[in-house]
């Protein structure tokens, strides 16, 4: 596979810029990408079968990856949840197809979202990692309006090498993260 447009910003552009910013003095300090994660909580379709047979070609779709299912650990019967059932699915992507993913995240999903003033700055964990909820997976251009029975969102986790939030923060900038200001 070649090598992504995004990887090739971060290992010429990118860098050099924060070994500056943050004055390191040895290359492997500078934080980086380590893994994307997408998570969708399925709540209702954990008792239909259809619903869970769509979001997994949805996020295959988006993320060029067959998402994993994940099941309830514990019976909660207030959620009418057994143990065993499906409650959500998720991809974890790494190298190539991470920096695939972030690349049309940036570029060409989040610009699409309605009324976009950027993303809250808020959302780091204090590690330098930072989560970010979709509210509907029409935003991503794999994505056919006529193909999907019900709007969903999703949870997009980006995890760093970054020590703190600064570092963090300044990465996914450099990379063309639309923040927007406080």
């Amino acid at each position: 596979m070649a090598t992504t447009r995004l990887k090739t910003l971060y290992q010429e552009t990118i860098v050099p810029k924060l070994m500056q910013q943050f004055q390191y003095t040895n290359i492997h300090q500078v934080p980086k990408l380590e893994k994307v994660t997408v998570n969708r909580g399925l709540g209702e379709a954990s008792q239909n079968a259809k619903a869970l047979e769509a979001s997994l070609t949805e996020i295959a779709t988006i993320t060029g990856q067959k998402p994993v299912v994940t099941r309830a650990k514990k019976a909660i019967a207030g959620f009418k949840i057994r143990q065993g059932m499906p409650v959500g699915i998720m991809v974890t992507l790494r190298s190539e197809r991470m920096y695939a993913f972030l690349d049309r995240l940036i570029s060409l999903a989040l610009p699409r979202i309605r009324d976009f003033r950027g993303i809250s700055p808020k959302s780091f964990d204090g590690r330098g990692n930072y989560t970010l909820g979709v509210r509907e997976q029409l935003i991503f251009p794999e994505i056919e309006y006529d193909s999907i029975d019900q709007i969903r969102g999703m949870d997009i986790s980006i995890i760093t090498t970054a020590k703190t939030d600064e570092e963090g923060r300044a990465l996914l900038k450099e990379m063309g993260m639309p923040f927007r200001d406080q």
